[in-house]
């Protein structure tokens, strides 16, 4: 075996919420051949594969995973002309800097979303009007029970708001990314990711301990939807409502449940102020779920992978 295998190895520090206990085994994958062997593994000792990239979007439970964890580090990256083939342990920020410091951009927006590309397509990541689903062309990716490689074209991802082919498929594992980008000016490329991560900044989404938004926003009632338009003088977007705004509605900013808060800047991000458990925060997810529906008759669904094994 040259994977190097290791036990009890604490997931907390290798999550951007940094909640959560130790992983029964661990190993790091480097290439599509190491994803492979860990795989075998995996089966050979009966236990569940679970795969993690950037860290982000995930809650560990507090008693750790009784899982092989694989964690894809396929960090290899480069440019042709204005294609880059990047693979999926790739942090998308990096990516998002070195693309345009070769004058390629027009996803700059998508600045300080953290995590991975891989985890950024599997999730269709967005920001501030734009989405990842508009830059692929072509996904690679490998499958946990065959090892077959398939390389998948845009429009058979099937993506959509938050979703994509391989959120529902997930024994398909994306291994490396081709994105199209457009020529840009460096200079302004460099000042709109400047500008972006200053606003997410301002609005206190950078270096914060959560996973990110931690609800999708929902498709709203009609009645619902007019009270958004109205007040914030905007046309809601395939009908859907901010989850953080439902949020706030239902009185529920700022609420806390032991060290784990919706947040008083951002309420759809759940924080961890120091100490929070995986049970505090999905308590404070329960609660928040119930004072929604209560009040909107609306269903949130959690955006956060939220693992149990």
């Amino acid at each position: 075996m040259t994977l190097q295998m290791q036990e009890n190895v604490p997931l907390a520090p290798l999550t951007t919420f940094k909640i959560g206990g130790p992983a029964k085994y661990f190993v790091e994958a480097h290439s599509e051949d190491e994803i492979k062997e860990a795989l075998a593994v995996a089966r050979d000792k009966s236990m569940p594969a679970i795969r993690m990239g950037g860290g982000s979007n995930v809650l560990v439970p507090d008693e750790g995973l009784n899982a092989f964890v694989v964690f894809i580090s396929l960090t290899d990256f480069k440019l042709n002309g204005n294609v880059l083939e990047a693979g999926a342990g790739c942090n998308l920020l990096t990516l998002i800097k070195e693309a345009s410091q070769a004058g390629l951009g027009g996803w700059e927006k998508l600045a300080g979303i953290p995590g991975t590309i891989g985890g950024a397509v599997r999730g269709n990541a967005g920001a501030f009007g734009t989405e990842i689903k508009d830059f692929p062309v072509k996904i690679r990716a490998l499958h946990s029970v065959t090892a077959e490689i398939k390389e998948f074209q845009n429009a058979g991802c099937d993506f959509a708001y938050r979703h994509s082919f391989f959120k529902d498929n997930p024994e398909w594992i994306i291994t490396n990314i081709t994105i199209e980008l457009q020529t840009a000016n460096r200079e302004d490329g460099i000042r709109l990711i400047e500008e972006t991560i200053a606003e997410r900044e301002r609005r206190h989404l950078q270096n914060v301990q959560a996973a990110g938004s931690y609800f999708m926003n929902p498709v709203a009632p009609a009645e619902v939807v007019a009270i958004f338009e109205k007040e914030k003088g905007m046309k809601a977007r395939e009908g859907r409502v901010p989850a953080g705004w439902l949020i706030e509605k239902a009185g529920m900013k700022g609420a806390k449940v032991g060290g784990a808060i919706a947040s008083l800047q951002h309420p759809n991000y759940i924080v961890n102020e120091g100490g929070a458990t995986a049970r505090d925060v999905k308590e404070l997810a329960e609660k928040i779920k119930h004072e929604v529906r209560q009040q909107f008759g609306i269903q949130l669904a959690e955006e956060a992978v939220v693992l149990v094994v």
